[in-house]
């Protein structure tokens, strides 16, 4: 089966596809050693980039599909896909670029099966609801909340409040704020230009950041309330 490629096939715009960046370009990809030796045949080299980038993959899948089982199946689908067609990448972007690609139509694969089963999945992908999303608080929190809880248990609520922002959002945030990718590099993952993306990350923050403050502000009335105690 081909890997999709170019514009993922949904029904956006198409002034959200994104080009590829001339410094993406000319900037020199980490994975090419690696990527040259994978080419020849080498399966060791293949390996060590599927280690590098299995976690960045499933993050995008999870992210696409809110599912773990879901994640798995199509991280194992698109690095046997990109396998199969590494021989087809010529570098006009990074290998990670291309992979991440991949994985991405591979997640919208599985929810076009979804949909095919009557759950229609992709519509919170692709509907068009850029504009409607207004936070009801917009209250600052009354401590920082890493002063509030550990780093894990952080981690924790955030990611569990994550996983319930509508997939648009959710990967966008998912890629730059946990995975650490830059905007370039995230909206080149997704297909989108700069701009889509920093748009549905705004919004995904700021929907996050509401679903988290009575979390933060609980807490800290908490800790407010054991000090007078």
């Amino acid at each position: 089966m081909e890997p999709p490629k170019g514009t993922p096939p949904v029904d956006t715009e198409s002034h959200d596809a994104a080009p590829v960046p001339v410094e993406a370009v000319l900037r020199p990809d980490p994975d090419a050693r690696e990527l040259a030796r994978a080419q020849a045949g080498d399966l060791a080299a293949f390996e060590a980039l599927v280690n590098r980038h299995g976690r960045r993959v499933y993050r995008m899948l999870l992210g696409i599909t809110g599912n773990e089982a879901d994640a798995e199946d199509g991280m194992q689908n698109a690095f046997l896909k990109a396998w199969q067609h590494l021989g087809e990448f010529h570098g006009d972007s990074k290998f990670s670029s291309w992979l991440m690609r991949i994985a991405m139509n591979e997640g919208l694969e599985i929810l076009r099966r979804r949909r095919s089963k009557g759950k229609k999945a992709l519509v919170e992908w692709d509907a068009e609801d850029e504009e409607r999303f207004r936070p009801k608080s917009v209250r600052p929190w009354e401590e920082d909340p890493e002063r509030q809880y550990s780093r894990a248990e952080i981690r924790e609520i955030v990611e569990k409040e994550i996983m319930k922002l509508p997939a648009k959002y959710r990967v966008a945030v998912m890629l730059r704020d946990l995975e650490g990718l830059d905007t370039q590099e995230a909206a080149a993952a997704l297909g989108l230009n700069v701009a889509t993306l920093k748009t549905r990350l705004l919004r995904g923050r700021l929907m996050l950041r509401e679903a988290l403050a009575p979390y933060f502000r609980l807490k800290a009335r908490s800790v407010g309330e054991a000090g007078h105690a």
